[in-house]
Order: C-alpha cells, then sequence, then structure tokens
C-alpha cells in the first residue's frame, strides 16, 4: 500500500493550512464539518467516556487526479476512525475517500441519545456534496448502521451514486433484547415528561428508566461502551423505511456480511441481496464470529472482494466509455 503524502494523512485533514487542489467550495465545506465536530466535541465532552479528537473528527483523503471518489460510512457507536483502514486501502488504489461524521459520534453516548436518524442522513448528505465539489463520480459505501444509510441514500438518491457496497446492514438483530427497544424508549420518553410536570416535582421516575444497555465493542478505543436504547429504535426505523424501497435499487451492488455476525444476523444481507433488482448484485459472506470485519486481519477479506468489485465495474464502464467515444 502506498503511504500517504503528509498532507494529505487523516489527522492533517483539517488542518487550515494544507495547500491540496481543492476548490474553494470543497475546503470552505470541510472546514464547516470541522468547526462542528470541534464545537459538538466541547459541547458534549465526558471524561471516561469520550475518544481522543482523531477518532471522532471527519476526514477527506484526495488523489488529485480520481476520477471516483468513495463516500465512506461508520457504523452506530462508532466514528470516522473506525473505517480509517478501509478509506486507506481505497486511497490506496487510486480513489478519492470521504469518511463523514454521523451526527452524536465521535462525542460521547449522552450526545448519540438525543440524535435521530434523519440527522445521520443529514451528516452524510454534507459528505456527499464534499465529495461532488471534488469527484466527477461517486460511489458510497458504509458499514453496519453506516449500511443502513448507504441504502437509504441510494433509494432517496437512485442518480447520485455509480455503485453501493453494504456491509453487516443491521435489517435483523440476533440479541433478544433489541425487541424490547420501542417500549422501553416508550416508557424513558413519558418518564422524562412526568418529571418535567407539575406531578414529577412529587414523584420522580427516573430511577425506573433505562436509556442505555452496555455495548460490547469489538474496538473498545473507538466506539462508545454505553448504546442509547433510542439508537436502537432510530435504526430500527431507518431499515423500515430502507426496506420499502429496497426493489428500486438497479446500481451495482456488493454486500458482504460475517457467517457467525453475534449482533447482526446474516439473514440481514442475505435478504437485502434477495430483494434489490440490481443486475449487477454480488453477495459475499466471511467466515468470522464478530460483527466488525472492517479492520484488522479479517479485513482483508473484505477489502479484496471490494478491490475486485470496483475493477469488475469501473473497468467495465471504461469500455463502455471507450466504445461510445470510437462509435
Amino acid at each position: 500500500m502506498r503511504s500517504l503524502p503528509h498532507l494529505l494523512r487523516p489527522e492533517f485533514a483539517f488542518n487550515r493550512n494544507f495547500v491540496i487542489s481543492l476548490s474553494n467550495l470543497c475546503k470552505n465545506l470541510i472546514e464547516q464539518e470541522r468547526q462542528l465536530f470541534e464545537d459538538e466535541y466541547h459541547q458534549y465532552y465526558l471524561e471516561g467516556e469520550s475518544k481522543p479528537k482523531s477518532i471522532g473528527q471527519p476526514y477527506l483523503l484526495h488523489n488529485e487526479n480520481a476520477q471516483h471518489g468513495v463516500l465512506l460510512i461508520h457504523g452506530l457507536m462508532a466514528a470516522p476512525e473506525e473505517v480509517r483502514e478501509w478509506a486507506e486501502y481505497l486511497y490506496a488504489l487510486g480513489y478519492t475517500v470521504y469518511a463523514p461524521r454521523m451526527a452524536g459520534h465521535g462525542t460521547s453516548a449522552n450526545d448519540l441519545s438525543q440524535r435521530n436518524a434523519s440527522e445521520w442522513v443529514d451528516s452524510v448528505d454534507r459528505g456527499h456534496e464534499i465529495l461532488k465539489a471534488c469527484c466527477e463520480h461517486i460511489s458510497i459505501a458504509g458499514f453496519s448502521t453506516g449500511a443502513s444509510v448507504a441504502l437509504f441514500q441510494v433509494t432517496q438518491k437512485p442518480e447520485a451514486f455509480e455503485t453501493l457496497i453494504s456491509i453487516s446492514a443491521p435489517l435483523k438483530f440476533k440479541k433478544f433484547s433489541t425487541h424490547f427497544a420501542e417500549p422501553v424508549n416508550h416508557w424513558n420518553q413519558l418518564s422524562h415528561f412526568w418529571d418535567d410536570s407539575i406531578l414529577g416535582k412529587v414523584i420522580k421516575t427516573r430511577r425506573w428508566r433505562k436509556e442505555f444497555a452496555t455495548n460490547h465493542a469489538d474496538n473498545p478505543h473507538i466506539n462508545y461502551l454505553r448504546c442509547p436504547v433510542n439508537s436502537i429504535v432510530q435504526i430500527k426505523r431507518l431499515m423500515e423505511n430502507v426496506c420499502q424501497s429496497l426493489s428500486s435499487i438497479s446500481i451495482p451492488t456488493l454486500l458482504i456480511h460475517a457467517t457467525d455476525d453475534p449482533k447482526v444476523d446474516v439473514q440481514s444481507s442475505q435478504k437485502i441481496y434477495k430483494i434489490i433488482q440490481s443486475k449487477q448484485k454480488q453477495y459475499k459472506e466471511v467466515d468470522f464470529h464478530l460483527h466488525g470485519i472492517i479492520r484488522g486481519e479479517i479485513a482483508k477479506q473484505v477489502f479484496e472482494e471490494v478491490q475486485g468489485f470496483y475493477r469488475q465495474h469501473f473497468s467495465m464502464q471504461s469500455s463502455v466509455q471507450q466504445g461510445r467515444i470510437h462509435s
């Protein structure tokens, strides 16, 4: 893998003084995201839970001569750092990559607990605008909840993306407790309403709320260790919306899932594969026992599938374009 030029390494992605061939529009949009992260990090910082800023900071890896850009979306309770290895792999292949930070991530679980799926979508929309300012062709890819948002993006903007990659999209959770997320979340909301009312001055219900569950993270140096119950509800609602429009997806699509994923049932990706109508769709299972398959040794298998998928699609696309030129 080729090394990243000094000014394009992720830790320098938001350096105000970096000099690369980006349009003023692109630079301004990046600066806005940098400032938003700074503000929210300071607002929601929680000692013992919040990770270093470098974990949550969104980043652009810009290949000056790249025609294709990839919008790369992290998962729930994670941050842009989660997709770092994937991003650098794609960058080394010659792509420009932007990893947005979804609202409520890279700060604290308290922040995430107040967010809804539409805010995650808005975050990715802004990332899309950044890539549009520096790339002619754009593909979208995501892991876990990031895959959910990627699927949603394609259903809402079918002409905006060249290809779609969905890894471990959470259509069906394995944990039985997730079935109770909606009623528990509803009780939490009623409890807040009660405690804010006149009656709440007499009897407080806060002690009976269950707003967070323990997250057994694959990457504890990146992920929150508390999972907001509301976030599970938001994912389920998002996937319900996605399911209604899955059949409209017609762009080249790659789906990947771990065979023994303990958090998201592998049937999730199997079902999505069956429903989407793309004539160029691929499905791959990797033999692994964890949910996270985009970091570490197992990621090599995943990235090879991604590389093969892109090579097949973009070489095919180039052949078609050359045929048009010569015709």
